[in-house]
Parts: structure tokens; sequence; C-alpha cells
């Protein structure tokens, strides 16, 4: 059975069975966050082929998506083919009346616990209010920052692919411009008095000097990696660098921590029941 519209109907006491939602319109629904889905209850979901005539490319992430989202996004200018228009007479509803509708549809399967099935309508409440009128400028790319970097905390894969990219950038940096050319050495230094007696010494190092010739070797490579590898998790590798080299591997024990905690969270977000 297909439904096409719940627009203007009260779900504080409405349980729907084994229902094809795919095509339903949502936007209007009083008492949404009370709906009760049971069983093979389906959604359409978004388009997932990568599309090459834009640039950059766009790879629609598969989500659940409701009917509303898809023909708003498909009356945008430059959309991308998947997305299904209104067919004449449903009405549009933009990102300013469907964010409060995923809203309540994901504090609905939250107060259900179902923490998997909550996450796509995250997903679409994000993407409503990325792409909302009133929001900041400044509010708009933190969240498009958080959805490039992790798909809003859902996509463990993404903020994966980050850190990798984060921790061979690091390497690449280290190796050529990180690490001193040689391993600097203690030498010390102290007087012995004419007539005997306590001799002081004293203790210096020699200041890291900046790599000369081809930096790109594997004893740098395997000092480069131990250095990253310890960054990820907030740890010194207690390996000497150049100046450059120290404001690398902080800038390093800032970000790529942060990544692997998305993708822990994200990760935690499919699982957690």
């Amino acid at each position: 059975m297909r439904l096409a519209s719940l627009r203007g109907v009260d779900a504080a006491h409405l349980v729907l069975a084994d229902i094809d939602l795919s095509v339903c319109l949502f936007a209007g629904i009083v008492h949404l966050d009370q709906l009760r889905l049971e069983g093979a209850c389906t959604f359409d979901t978004a388009p997932s082929s990568t599309y090459w005539r834009r640039w950059p490319p766009v790879r629609f992430t598969s989500r659940h998506v409701l009917a509303d989202e898809h023909h708003w996004r498909a009356s945008q200018p430059g959309a991308v083919r998947g997305w299904n228009p209104a067919v004449f007479g449903a009405g549009r509803a933009g990102p300013l009346q469907l964010a409060p509708v995923y809203r309540a549809l994901r504090k609905g399967f939250e107060d259900g616990k179902h923490e998997p099935g909550a996450a796509d309508f995250y997903c679409g409440e994000m993407e409503m209010r990325r792409h909302a009128d009133d929001i900041p400028r400044s509010e708009r790319r933190l969240l498009t920052a958080y959805w490039a970097l992790s798909g809003y905390g859902l996509r463990a894969s993404r903020a994966l692919a980050w850190l990798g990219a984060a921790m061979l950038a690091t390497i690449l940096l280290l190796m050529t411009v990180g690490l001193p050319q040689d391993s600097t050495k203690e030498t010390a230094t102290g007087t012995v008095p004419a007539g005997g007696g306590n001799v002081t010494f004293e203790i210096g190092k020699d200041d890291p000097r900046n790599p000369t010739g081809n930096p790109l070797n594997g004893e740098r490579f395997d000092k480069a990696l131990s250095v990253t590898l310890n960054s990820v998790v907030f740890r010194s590798a207690d390996q000497d660098l150049t100046t450059a080299g120290t404001y690398i591997e902080m800038t390093s024990r800032l970000l790529e921590p942060a990544l692997l905690a998305l993708a822990v969270l994200a990760i935690r977000g499919r699982i957690k029941r």
C-alpha cells in the first residue's frame, strides 16, 4: 500500500504499518513526533550516482529522503538528475518547512530507541538547516564544513578519508621541512679551576638545522610517521623538529584527533541501540 499525503493530519495517535511512504508528503502534519511506524514502512532515497558533468562532481550519500525534499531539490536551478519533481497540485515546501519535519521524525525514532533509524532524518534536518535562507553565513559555513568532513558526524568513511589525507600531508611536510638535517647533539662545556675544586658543566643542544639535499628517504619517513601517529592520539614522539616542524606537529595534534573522533562518533551512531 502506498500513502500519498499526510498533510493536515494529526498524528498523535496514528500508527502506520507496512506502508510505502516514498511519495508521501509530510510537510504540514501535526504532532509528527508521535507518529508510530511499524513493520516495513519504506521511504524514498537520495540519488546515489555520481554526476561528473558538474564541477566539483556531485555524489549524494544514500539516505532516507522525504518526497517533499525530492520536490524541493528538483525545483532548484541546476538540479542534478535523480530528484523527483513534484506533480501538479502537490505544492512545494522549502528548507524552512522541512527542517522541523525531519526533526520531528528524528525525535520519534529516538523516542522509540531506534538510533540508527533516526540518523538519516538527522542528516535531512541538518541539510535543510544548511540550505535555509534565515541562518547567518558563518553558521552555514560551519555546517558546510561539518558536512564535508564527516557527513554531520554520520559518515565514518568520509572522516577516515580526511584523516588519512591529513596524516599523509603531515608526513610529507615533516619529511621536507619539519625534520632537521641531522639529529641534534648535546655538548657539555666546563672550566677546571687552576687550583683544583669543583668543575661546573653546562649542557647545551645544537639548534636543529633545516634539511638540505633529498629529504625523501626511508629514515626520514619512519621518523615522520612516528611523529604523525603519536599526534593522532595526543602524544609526543620526543623527536627533534625544526621551527616549521613544531608548528606542523601542533596543527596535526589539533586536527587529526578531531577527525578520528568524528569517525568514532559516526560508527557509534550507526550501531547504538
